[in-house]
C-alpha cells in the first residue's frame, strides 16, 4: 500500500512520535509512506517527501512536526492571490488529483478537533480514504478520552507552578500563572491539582473577585503569606468578555487568547491591598521533547492507525475509550469536550481544598 501522512494546525509534543510509529509500522509490512510538508497547504502543492526508517530514525523526542504545520490553510476555502486580489477556493478536487497521481491508497491526518472536521468533509467530497489521529495539548477533542499532547504540557505547566511556589512564598505575593487551553479547562485543571495551586479558574466554572479574596484571606490567617492561582486562557472577564492578545484578520478570523492573567491582577489589587504577579505560560506548552507517557501513547495511536487501514477502517479518528485504544467515525468529531463542573476531578479538587473562585 501507499500512505500518505500530515500534521495539521498547531504543534504539539508527540507529532514526531505518530509519524514514526505511523512509518515503521507500515514499512514492516511491505508498504510504502510519504508525508506532506506543512498539512493540507503541502497536499495541495502537491509538496512531499519519502518517510523510511532513516528519516524516522531519532524522532521519537523531538519536539514539533518533522513535516511542518499549518493552522491558518482551510482546503475548502484556500486563500490565493490572483491578480492582486484575494479569493478563497475549495481545493478539494485538487488534493483528490494530488493523492491519485502519487497513487496513494489512504491518508493519515494528525490534528486537532479542526482538522479531523477538515479531514472529514474532504473524505465526504473526495471518496479520499482517511484515518485521523487526534492531536492537542488542549485536550478538548470529542471522542476521544484524551489527546496526544496534552500529557507533556500539563507537565510543563506542573513544574511552572513549582517554580513560582517558592518566589511567592519569598515575598509574600499571591502568583497567577495563565495556561493553554482555550475554551476548556483540562490543563489548568489538571496542573493545578498536581502543582499544589491554591486557586483554579476554568471557563467552565463561574468565579467572583470576592471568591479569590476569600481564599487568599483564608490562608493569611493560617499563617499563609502567599497563594499560587492557575488560570485557564479562555476564563472570561466578570463582564463575560474575553481577553485577546490578537486578532488575525482572514475569511475566518482567527483570535489568539491570552491576558486574562493580568486582568486578575489588577482585579484583585484594585479589590485589595494584595500584591499580585502574572506569567503567561504561552508556547512553552506546545515545545520540547514529549514526556514518556505521551511517547508510548503516540506509539500506541500511530500503530492502531496503520492497523485500522489494514482492516479497512476509513473515515474513523483514532480514540482512547474507556482505556481502550479504539476508533470513532470521524463525523461525530464536533463541538468541543469541555471539564464538566460536577466531574469526580473538580470534585476531588474541592475535597482536599482547592477554590475555583466562587
Amino acid at each position: 500500500m501507499r500512505i500518505g501522512v500530515l500534521t495539521g494546525g498547531g504543534d504539539c509534543p508527540g507529532l514526531n512520535a505518530v509519524i514514526r510509529a505511523v512509518t515503521r509500522t507500515a514499512i514492516s509490512n511491505g508498504d510504502t509512506v510519504f508525508g506532506f510538508n506543512d498539512g493540507f497547504k503541502g497536499l495541495i502543492e502537491n509538496r512531499y517527501i519519502s518517510l523510511n526508517h532513516d528519516s524516522v530514525s531519532g524522532i521519537l523526542i523531538r519536539g514539533g512536526t518533522i513535516l511542518g504545520t499549518t493552522n491558518r490553510d482551510n482546503p475548502m476555502r484556500y486563500e490565493q492571490i490572483i491578480n492582486g486580489q484575494k479569493i478563497y477556493s475549495d481545493m478539494s478536487g485538487i488534493i483528490k488529483e494530488n493523492y491519485q497521481a502519487l497513487g496513494l491508497d489512504t491518508l493519515v491526518v494528525i490534528g486537532g478537533d479542526g482538522t479531523m472536521r477538515m479531514a472529514n468533509e474532504i473524505a465526504e467530497k473526495t471518496g479520499i480514504k482517511i484515518v485521523g489521529v487526534p492531536k492537542t495539548i488542549d485536550n478538548d477533542i470529542v471522542g476521544t478520552d484524551l489527546t496526544f499532547g496534552f500529557s507533556s504540557a500539563v507537565d510543563i505547566a506542573t513544574d511552572a507552578l513549582d517554580r513560582l511556589h517558592s518566589t511567592a512564598e519569598s515575598h509574600h505575593r499571591v502568583m497567577i500563572l495563565e495556561v493553554m487551553g482555550r475554551d476548556a479547562g483540562w490543563i489548568a485543571l489538571h496542573a493545578g491539582i498536581a502543582g499544589g495551586a491554591d486557586i483554579i479558574l476554568i471557563p467552565e466554572i463561574s468565579y467572583t473577585i470576592e471568591g479569590i479574596l476569600n481564599t487568599i484571606t483564608n490562608r493569611i490567617e493560617r499563617g499563609k503569606h502567599f497563594s499560587l492561582i492557575i488560570v485557564a486562557e479562555g476564563v472570561k472577564t466578570l463582564e463575560g468578555e474575553s481577553i485577546y492578545k490578537d486578532i488575525i484578520k482572514s475569511d475566518i478570523d482567527l483570535v489568539k487568547l491570552g491576558g486574562i492573567s493580568n486582568w486578575l491582577v489588577r482585579a484583585i489589587e484594585n479589590a485589595s491591598s494584595i500584591e499580585c504577579r502574572a506569567t503567561i505560560l504561552g508556547h512553552l506548552q506546545r515545545g520540547g521533547s514529549p514526556n514518556s507517557f505521551d511517547r508510548v501513547y503516540c506509539t500506541q495511536l500511530g500503530a492502531k492507525a496503520v492497523e485500522l487501514i489494514y482492516q479497512g477502517k476509513f473515515q474513523e479518528m483514532v480514540a482512547l475509550v474507556n482505556n481502550n485504544i479504539t476508533s470513532v467515525p470521524l463525523s461525530i468529531v464536533k463541538g468541543i469536550k469541555l471539564v464538566d463542573p460536577k466531574g469526580p476531578l473538580v470534585s476531588t479538587a474541592k475535597q482536599i481544598g482547592i477554590s475555583f473562585g466562587e
